[in-house]
């Protein structure tokens, strides 16, 4: 098979993973946080204040407890994910303090967006797991609001769930919302029950917060998604080499710290790392080298046999147009045929992160079931062949009223939201966009949202749970 994207060499790969060896033994990296620090030291690693120096045998011993492939539990075990080797899902957008609307319109977040997003998610035929921050509240206080969103993800939906790691506090909140779901903590140990995304700080450095975040997790054995977001000429290498080299030292410093503190606990390899535009200094998501860097990404982790995370209908349009389109597709695309196996940001993303859109959330999800089924296998067989069908119609006849046709035509792949209709009929429906059919499709979804059944007890119990830490934190 003929891929005309470049993959590595054994021994380039083996030369990335090097020069970031040189990195960690030469420069190391800075870890903020007096507990990270302390297991470092414990465990005989040369530090110098906040810098550690890691070295090749420490690595390897970490990657050897790292598991190359994990189940993830949801309330609804029908919902259970498996992340790693060829298992891939698709995750919604996160981290936008703005709502946009598909005319381009912006608003600052609420909770009642982030409400609405567990609901999208609910409904999703393609999304696999719940997410966290798919947007910012901005109308509740952001030392509580990670009780609310959680609250909205183990109550709202019962799929898996992405935890949160905005603060320590919020970090152990987490995991005692997620003990009362499943039975106590030591129960949390038996069965990793969410992932959560802890971002290094480039260059070379882990604030308090994250090393923490890493701790707390790692703890209970549940699974870390060790990722960052280098940007070619500010805060990285503008040398794409030199950029993964730095980068893949980030990973693997806090894959070892994970490692550290709970062998055995799932790591997922993670970097939506991208170019720095040059006039603007904004993160160039929809850049080609953003592209080349995530299938660059996804190789290294196979080089460790770790499962990757990368970005998913990333852009830096501002609102669900054809830019929009284009990058997304072009950066969703290279994720999954490449072999990503946690891909965020696959609906909804929109501006470099600094929004999300309901409207582009559907018009994303199009596009995921588009290359869900692409990667359908065609099996060759002499069935599927039907030689006889063949001989029979020859050269005069039709297929258009043959059985077959009729037996097998459902197979085929029909869009939900783009059109085939030639352009008289488009015309008369409205001439619209494929942004307003998704716009008018919306209100329909919501409405068919039904609330996932949910122990009594349960709910009583989460909602108590957060009622009484709102007291305890104002």
């Amino acid at each position: 098979m003929i891929d005309r994207m470049q993959a590595f060499a054994q021994e380039e790969l083996s030369q990335i993973h090097d020069a970031s060896m040189e990195i960690l033994v030469d420069t190391g990296l800075r870890f903020n946080s007096s507990d990270a620090l302390e297991i470092f030291q414990k465990h005989g690693f040369r530090t110098d204040g906040t810098r550690v120096f890691i070295n090749e045998n420490d690595v390897r011993s970490a990657l050897e407890t790292v598991p190359s492939r994990f189940t993830l539990r949801a309330r609804n075990t029908a919902h259970n994910v498996t992340i790693g080797e060829d298992d891939f899902v698709f995750l919604p957008t996160g981290g936008a303090p703005n709502v946009v609307t598909y005319t381009g319109e912006r608003r600052p977040a609420t909770l009642e967006d982030y409400h609405t997003c567990c609901q999208l998610v609910q409904t999703s035929d393609q999304l696999d797991m719940n997410g966290w921050l798919m947007v910012q509240p901005t109308d509740i206080p952001f030392h509580v609001a990670h009780l609310d969103m959680l609250y909205a993800n183990m109550v709202m939906c019962d799929k898996a769930y992405v935890g949160a790691a905005t603060t320590r506090k919020a970090v152990i909140d987490c995991l005692d919302m997620a003990a009362i779901a499943w039975g106590g903590k030591e129960n949390l140990k038996l069965q990793p029950v969410m992932a959560t995304i802890v971002n290094s700080m480039s260059p070379l450095k882990y604030t308090a917060e994250e090393a923490d975040s890493i701790i707390e997790m790692a703890r209970w054995g549940q699974p870390l998604v060790i990722t960052n977001l280098v940007m070619a000429g500010t805060s990285g290498p503008v040398s794409l080499p030199g950029l993964l080299a730095m980068a893949n030292a980030e990973i693997l410093a806090g894959l070892v710290l994970v490692q550290l503190v709970g062998p055995g606990t799932p790591v997922v390899y993670g970097s939506i790392s991208a170019p720095a535009d040059m006039k603007t200094v904004v993160s160039a998501v929809g850049a080609p080298e953003a592209v080349v860097l995530a299938s660059a990404v996804i190789q290294l982790a196979r080089y460790y046999h770790l499962p990757c995370r990368t970005g998913g209908m990333l852009t830096n349009a501002h609102c669900p147009d054809a830019q929009a389109a284009a990058e997304g597709t072009l950066m969703m695309s290279t994720a999954v045929r490449n072999g990503a196996n946690f891909i965020f940001h696959s609906c909804g993303q929109l501006g470099s992160y600094i929004s999300m859109s309901f409207e582009k959330w559907l018009l994303d999800e199009e596009v995921c079931r588009t290359l869900r089924r692409i990667l359908t296998v065609m099996q060759i067989t002499v069935e599927s062949i039907d030689l006889e069908t063949i001989k029979s119609v020859g050269s005069d006849g039709n297929y258009l009223i043959h059985p077959t046709t009729f037996n097998h035509c459902r197979n085929l792949y029909r869009p939900k939201l783009f059109t085939r209709d030639d352009y008289q009929n488009w015309h008369e429906s409205g001439a619209k966009s494929v942004s307003e059919v998704a716009a008018e499709m919306l209100p329909k979804r919501l409405s068919e949202y039904t609330e996932p059944p949910i122990d009594d007890g349960l709910e009583q119990a989460l909602s108590e749970f957060v009622s009484r830490r709102k007291k305890q934190l104002f």
